[in-house]
């Protein structure tokens, strides 16, 4: 019998544990053009914060009572769908759910022959593609620019940090705690790294950018916005591609508080959201798994075991428990 995680009810700030309920319901029996899957691994994201509250967001938000929006990968067990053969592995919106019946024009067929399937969550899938995009074609790192990635740490932070170092830019990433910003340094060879955790952020910026910020990849907002902001060069970038810090309560979020520096500096803003670019998945595709297969390219992924951590994996998402891509490996046995 299938297993399922359902919203309950929209909260004002984050969730508590009781927002999110579980079901063990049976599946439709399939219709033409439909697959059923078996589920193995699902993605954590920030971006669900945004699915869960009733306001409007660029993808509407989960209906109350309806089985939680999630990207996962998984293996047909059975299809009445030419595009699918038993077997195939697939990744999509498949939701917090161990099996789910859906159209094949809701999923992507996936090539797992040497590559691990949880891998199209993270560094070959949205995560992957999100930096990418974020960095290579709004940022558009040249060689010596100085970039800071905030979050670096961070599933989408670290790719993107290790994109814009392949560029040739001098990369400092913000993160966490002694343990993430060694992690920066030596694992992932950025130039540096502050610990947002330890003091100043915004006088260890000066410390490691003293002439000044050309482009920054923003994932937090919040006072490291405002402290980059005031190191930003003249016709600096500034990619939004997320705002962690702001996810606590949609009602209360905020903007710079030195907003003006846009002005004065003729500054480039940009957010984005990868349906700007779904189409041009094949180009970020290629050059993420080339960049994985020669090992120029590390993806850190943390992983939690079974359907009933969910409320433990999205808390962790905002207290900064996490090292690398969350993901659920529902079966266990990986």
């Amino acid at each position: 019998m299938a297993r399922q995680v359902r919203l309950t009810d929209y909260p004002d700030g984050q969730p508590a544990r009781s927002f999110w309920a579980f079901s063990n319901d049976d599946l439709p029996p399939l219709g033409d053009n439909e697959i059923k899957l078996r589920i193995d691994w699902v993605s954590v994201d920030p971006g669900m914060s945004g699915w869960i509250t009733n306001k409007p967001s660029y993808m509407p938000p989960v209906k109350l009572g309806a089985v939680m929006r999630a990207f996962g990968v998984g293996e047909v067990v059975e299809s009445r769908s030419e595009r699918f053969q038993l077997g195939d592995w697939v990744t999509g919106f498949l939701g917090l759910q161990t099996e789910a019946v859906v159209s094949h024009k809701a999923v992507r067929k996936i090539d797992t022959t040497s590559k691990p399937p949880q891998l199209f969550l993270s560094g070959l899938g949205m995560t992957g593609y999100t930096a990418y995009f974020g960095m290579m074609d709004i940022g558009c790192p040249q060689e010596n620019d100085t970039v800071v990635v905030s979050a670096a740490s961070g599933a989408v932070g670290g790719i993107a940090a290790q994109l814009a170092k392949q560029a040739g830019a001098r990369v400092i990433g913000i993160a966490g705690g002694p343990v993430k910003c060694a992690y920066l340094t030596d694992e992932l060879g950025l130039d540096a790294a502050i610990d947002y955790k330890a003091g100043n952020v915004g006088e260890a910026l000066n410390a490691a950018a003293p002439s000044g910020i050309d482009l920054y990849f923003d994932n937090v907002g919040g006072e490291i916005l405002d402290a980059v902001l005031d190191r930003m060069n003249y016709r600096g970038r500034i990619v939004v591609c997320g705002s962690i810090s702001q996810y606590a309560d949609f009602s209360a979020a905020h903007g710079p508080a030195n907003y003006m520096r846009v002005v004065t500096h003729s500054l480039k803003m940009q957010g984005f959201t990868m349906r700007n670019y779904m189409h041009r998945v094949p180009e970020a595709l290629e050059v993420l798994a080339k960049g994985y297969a020669d090992g120029s390219l590390k993806f850190r992924e943390h992983i939690l075991e079974g359907l009933e951590t969910f409320p433990d994996a999205y808390e962790m998402l905002f207290d900064g428990r996490n090292h690398g891509k969350l993901l659920m490996d529902l079966r266990g046995d990986h």
